[in-house]
């Protein structure tokens, strides 16, 4: 198309057009060697253009690790009424996408926890880090009414709550985290290790956060909070260092991934999804 413009034009590209890297990124969408099969459990996915970013997103690390991404929509609501060890079954990957309101979050939290207890690899994305803090504070601190304070109003225990500078507003529009905020990466963890540089820029759309409250409690318990925001030391990224990839970040990296730059997350975790799938294999 490049070139095509050029001629009409008449014009002399300023350097050779080299479509190498386009070309092998092309190949391995359209032929990949492997394939590996990612649950999306949110709340949309009836309308899969929902989440059309994160649909993209998979194509750009599936690419980057020669894999087809297979993706499995599940309804959480579903989850509420059948196990999630049946609902799962078969799969790489779970990812928790976001979301607002309280319909369907138990579903998610079981699929978390399903995740959590059995290696299975795990990415929330904004809800699907307030899940991820739920069932941990529930399952692994034993806070068993532990809940988001948008979800139950009235929880004793608030580990997902209002910013305390909106507590006051009763109309909520405009009021949400919005755009890019920096992050610090916690040395000598999987997020730190995963983006190769201390500082990094995500875009957000939330209004809830992690409650400082509980992390002395959460982190006793096996849960790392490597990532923080410098301008109002808010959390942005948990980790559980023992699982082999149980990763959830406040902020959606699904809108900075590009064809030929996977976004870094979205990367290994497919990569992990596809280590989940072969050890699998090579266990039957």
């Amino acid at each position: 198309m490049d070139q095509l413009a050029l001629d009409l034009l008449e014009l002399k590209a300023p350097r050779p057009i080299d479509l190498a890297r386009w070309e092998k990124m092309v190949r391995s969408t359209l032929d990949p060697h492997r394939r590996v099969q990612i649950a999306i459990c949110g709340k949309y996915t009836h309308l899969h253009d929902a989440y059309k970013s994160i649909m993209e997103s998979f194509i750009h690390a599936g690419a980057a690790n020669e894999v087809q991404v297979d993706l499995h929509w599940i309804e959480s609501s579903s989850l509420e009424e059948q196990g999630p060890a049946r609902v799962l079954d078969g799969v790489d990957g779970v990812l928790v996408p976001g979301g607002f309101g309280g319909r369907g979050v138990e579903g998610m939290v079981r699929a978390i926890h399903h995740a959590r207890t059995t290696g299975l690899p795990f990415f929330g994305i904004c809800l699907g880090l307030h899940c991820a803090t739920i069932e941990f504070a529930r399952n692994a601190c034993d806070l068993k009414e532990a809940n988001s304070s948008e979800f139950d109003p009235d929880t004793p225990h608030p580990v997902i709550d209002i910013m305390a500078d909106q507590k006051s507003t009763t109309q909520k529009g405009g009021t949400m985290r919005l755009g890019a905020y920096d992050c610090d990466l916690l040395p000598g963890t999987r997020a730190r290790e995963v983006y190769g540089v201390g500082r990094i820029s995500e875009r957000h759309r939330h209004r809830y956060e992690f409650n400082d409250r509980y992390q002395a409690a959460m982190e006793a318990a096996g849960m790392r909070f490597s990532g923080r925001c410098p301008e109002n030391d808010l959390v942005e990224i948990l980790e559980i260092p023992e699982h082999p990839w149980f990763v959830a970040v406040q902020f959606h990296p699904e809108l900075k991934s590009r064809p030929q730059r996977a976004h870094p997350l979205f990367r290994e975790f497919v990569r992990a999804a596809l280590a989940h799938h072969e050890a699998a294999e090579a266990a039957r």
